[in-house]
Formats: C-alpha cells, structure tokens, sequence
C-alpha cells in the first residue's frame, strides 16, 4: 500500500469520468480492485468507488494508454522518485510546489494545497481555485521574487519561468521528503543557475505524491 501525502482528486475525478465504460472491468480487475468495485462503478453509478479505487484505474489506464517517462527523461506523462522539498503559503487555498533536483535534473510540481492529505479543506464561502497549470506557478514565483527582492517582468515568459524554477529550487529549505509521483508535464526548458551549471528544468503537476518505501536521507 501506498502512504499518500498528496492526490489530486481533480485530476483522479476528471480523467476517470472521461475513460469508456465498455474498458472499466478490465481496468478494475487489472488494478487489482475487489471486485465489488467493479459492481459499484459499471451497475451502480450513483454509489462511487473511493477516490483511491478510482485512481488506481487510472493510472492503469494511463500505463496501458501512454508512454510513461522517467523524470530524467520526461515524456506526457512521466514517473520519478527523489528527495521532494514542499513551498506553500498560509492562504487556506493555495498553490503548493514541491521540488526536488537529481543529478542534472530538476522537477517543480506544481498542485492545489487543498489535495494534500490531511489538510484541512478551505470555507466553503471561499471556494475551490485549481492550481494545477503555469499561471499558479507564475503567482508563487512573483510571490517568491518579491519576497528576494527580485521581481523582474521579464521572468513572466517560458524561459525566465525556468530560470526562475531554478532559482527557487536551489534556495528552497526545510527538509526533503523521499517520494514517488506521477505528473503530467507542463514545461521543459534548461537554464544555468548561479553556480555556472546548467540544468534540465522541468515543470509538471502531480496526480499523485506519496512515501517511497526506499526511504532515503536528503
């Protein structure tokens, strides 16, 4: 079993209505579901399986539909397995960034701090703002700039964007989290960070963040 720290339940919910029903047996049998999953979700869809039932269809159907990369070498959708370091501000509904950086690579994935597990749910009053594509990233950036005294307009474009991902993930702090994920790319680009080293940069959102069972020390 997996330990969760973070699942997209958008995603999970967006992707899972959109996979033909026809396909959803062998899909359920595939991931190992019990099988009164499999009556739940094809003879009786008002009662839902769980958000974890429905996420592991899909990404049995992401593995069986897609290409799946490595995070060294993204593709659409890609897997990894690092040290995450978690960003996200006090707001009750904000953008969350998690990086990370292996080897020459570095990954920013950018989600909704209402999908961590355990996180309180922002008032209903305030509603719900999906952070999952570049213009969140852009706010937490300009928040971060500001906060360095670095504000700079021209970061606004694809390449100060990785530039400026680069620049976040080497001063981020606290302690790293060893984790999997699944993400589906966003951004790709390189950039040189102070140190003179260039580095591929990449951009994705989570559908998923969770514990590797290969604990490691960052």
């Amino acid at each position: 079993m997996r330990y969760y720290l973070y699942v997209s339940r958008a995603k999970v919910d967006m992707l899972f209505g959109q996979i033909p029903q026809k396909l959803l047996p062998r899909l359920v049998t595939e991931a190992r579901a019990d099988l009164k999953v499999l009556s739940v979700s094809v003879q009786q869809p008002r009662e839902e399986p769980t958000l974890y039932d429905r996420l592991n269809v899909v990404e049995t159907h992401l593995d069986r539909e897609y290409d799946i990369g490595w995070m060294t070498e993204p593709a659409q959708w890609f897997r990894g397995e690092s040290g995450l370091r978690t960003s996200v501000t006090g707001r009750p509904d904000s953008p969350v960034l998690m990086t990370c950086v292996d080897e020459n690579v570095v990954v920013a994935l950018i989600g909704s701090s209402h999908h961590i597990v355990g996180r309180e749910e922002p008032p209903a009053e305030l509603g719900r703002v999906g952070h999952s594509w570049l213009p969140a990233l852009h706010e937490l950036l300009e928040e971060s700039r500001a906060d360095r005294g670095t504000l700079d307009a021209e970061a606004l474009d694809a390449e100060g964007t990785v530039r400026d991902v680069l620049d976040f993930t080497q001063h981020a702090t606290g302690p790293a989290t060893w984790c999997e994920f699944l993400a589906r790319q966003l951004l790709r680009g390189r950039a040189t960070g102070p140190d003179g080293r260039e580095r591929d940069v990449v951009v994705a959102t989570p559908l998923f963040v969770a514990m590797s069972d290969e604990v490691q020390g960052v």
